[in-house]
């Protein structure tokens, strides 16, 4: 393990870094590594002396020279290996830069062209990251976790790769995913990135190209399921617990039988979240507060309809369900206001093979009699806007241009300001263009999309397209629970997350703003969900701080920045 200490002063900040590491070994550490940027007296003591070039370079110095190198890149996806070759060298640096450039630089390293990595993963020749924990050494995990390079942990992000953004089964490449997380956490909430930590479980793939390709890395081998892959999570979430009693454990593109059926299995035992169901479901939670609110709607009388109905779907259907659950009504009247379409249409009674999860919201033949259909063995997208007239159109299905002319013009027909979410993403699955939907609203519909989009132009106005990104929210909630130190993540936790997000929606103040804010206000956003996460975790009797302590310090302590720390000799 790379020995790193930081000694912090009395408020809490880090005043310097223990290390015992000394030349060629010290600059090959990434997350020690300065680079130029080591002073003389530090090259004397480490021993690198003559290893650098002569001049003392800033922080700020070696920034600038970056970003020259960044805007030479000429596709997204070299910027993506760029950015991350510098991640592996240098990690603060990789930090600082990105942090100065976040709008431009998020969806370089995150959505959407964290996909395309992703796709390339075995191809490219990378500083190798995180624990990888393949099934064929499921009886050693303890020994795999002892190898790590870090020691103290409090955040894990762990996938198998099965669902990975719209792109599906990626097998070992779903350890990018990981990684990217990782980086949002420190980005958009200052989580500490010497004490995270990226997991991949191999478990094998069902992707036949992977399975083919001489070049792939990870275990070839068709993808476990049933008991198999239950036993070998529940040695692994052992191991872990172990390992580190209070971890945080974030679930990450998992399939979506195996992504609820995990969480639900261990969401009661211990501090664990999954961003795909959870995360997805506060953001577009916080969208829909925003906008019925400005709209001058009521959360009672909405209805909604939701286009995919997989993890990410059902997932944001639960958190606004227990959002009008909250506002008043009954569960049975809750579930009413839903309707949810898979890839065989409207979910109803009589349909065999659905998952468990999918369940609560399926719709009796009632519910349809007398509707006007185009196919009468299938009700389909055009058919329930037809004759639901719904108020909230929500996209998880990842199929390019579902929503189209014909079917929005249907429901701005019969709603003043539709609340449409094509968040399907990377870009070329998502549902819908903004600038064809504010065109056939006649900017009316209120927006928010899965993928970045650029600002439309539309009779003479600029209109600013919120991306229902999942970064407005993981990152300050993991903050918030693990500087509360809670011993689980309660719905209670994830209402309070999402009001407050929504509480910083410009559209509160003008129809015609983005639903959710700009990403240059993200810490203070981040820090403020933080806050209220933790306040609750206290005030449900979960968090393992005072009742009194104060929250905003415990925040200010658990921020690290970008910048170059003064580093003391320790012995090995």
């Amino acid at each position: 393990m790379v020995k790193l200490r930081e000694v912090r002063d009395k408020e809490g900040a880090i005043e310097h870094i223990e290390t015992s590491y000394t030349g060629h070994n010290l600059l090959n550490a990434p997350k020690l590594n300065k680079g130029n940027a080591f002073t003389t007296k530090e090259r004397e003591a480490f021993g690198l002396l003559g290893v650098l070039p002569e001049h003392v370079e800033t922080l700020e110095e070696q920034a600038t020279r970056l970003y020259a190198q960044y805007q030479e890149k000429s596709t997204d996806l070299q910027k993506n290996l760029f950015l991350n070759s510098i991640h592996d060298v240098n990690e603060t640096l990789f930090y600082k830069v990105v942090q100065e450039h976040l709008k431009e630089m998020l969806p370089v390293i995150y959505t959407p062209t964290v996909g395309d990595a992703v796709e390339k993963f075995s191809l490219e020749m990378r500083r190798p990251r995180g624990v990888y924990i393949s099934y064929e050494n499921r009886d050693q995990i303890d020994t795999l976790l002892a190898n790590r390079s870090y020691q103290d942990i409090d955040l894990i992000v762990v996938t198998d790769g099965e669902g990975v953004l719209g792109i599906g089964d990626q097998g070992i490449g779903g350890m990018d995913i990981s990684i990217a997380k990782l980086m949002v956490y420190t980005l958009c909430a200052g989580v500490n990135p010497h004490r995270v930590l990226a997991m991949q479980l191999d478990v094998g793939t069902n992707n036949e190209k992977l399975l083919n390709d001489p070049m792939y890395l990870g275990w070839r081998h068709k993808r476990l399921s049933g008991q198999q892959y239950d036993e070998f999570v529940g040695q692994f979430v052992s191991a872990v617990r172990k390992t580190w009693p209070n971890i945080y454990l974030h679930w990450e593109d998992f399939g979506r039988d195996n992504a609820r059926k995990n969480l639900e299995r261990y969401r009661q035992e211990m501090l664990t979240f999954n961003d795909d169901m959870q995360g997805t479901g506060i953001v577009a939670l916080s969208n829909v507060l925003a906008a019925v609110e400005a709209s001058g709607g009521d959360m009672t009388q909405q209805r909604i309809v939701m286009l995919g109905a997989g993890t990410a779907g059902v997932g944001i259907a639960d958190q606004i369900y227990d959002a009008i659950r909250h506002a008043g009504l009954s569960p049975e009247a809750a579930r009413r206001c839903f309707w949810l379409i898979d890839r065989d249409g409207l979910l109803m009674e009589g349909q065999t093979g659905l998952p468990g999860f999918q369940q609560p919201y399926l719709r009796s033949q009632a519910d349809v009699d007398g509707w006007q259909l185009d196919d009468p063995n299938k009700i389909m997208l055009a058919d329930v806007v037809r004759n639901m007239h719904p108020t909230i159109l929500i996209g998880c299905s990842t199929v390019h241009g579902a929503f189209t002319e014909s079917i929005v013009k249907d429901m701005a027909a019969h709603v003043e300001h539709p609340i449409i979410m094509p968040l399907s993403n990377p870009t070329s699955h998502c549902e819908a263009d903004p600038k064809d939907l504010i065109a056939w609203t006649d900017a009316k519909a209120m927006i928010a999309a899965g993928s970045p989009f650029p600002p439309v132009e539309y009779q003479g106005k600029t209109i600013r397209i919120s991306q229902g990104n999942n970064a407005f929210i993981f990152p300050g909630l993991g903050l918030g629970v693990m500087v509360a130190k809670a011993k689980k993540m309660t719905d209670s936790m994830i209402v309070v997350a999402a009001k407050t997000l929504s509480s910083f929606s410009p559209v509160r103040q003008d129809k015609n703003a983005p639903l959710l804010p700009d990403f240059d206000d993200i810490i203070e956003i981040s820090h403020t969900v933080a806050k209220a996460v933790a306040e609750q975790a206290i005030k449900e009797g979960l968090a393992q701080i005072p009742d009194d302590a104060d929250v905003d310090a415990l925040i200010r302590a658990a921020t690290w920045e970008p910048q170059y720390y003064p580093y003391k000799k320790v012995p090995a």
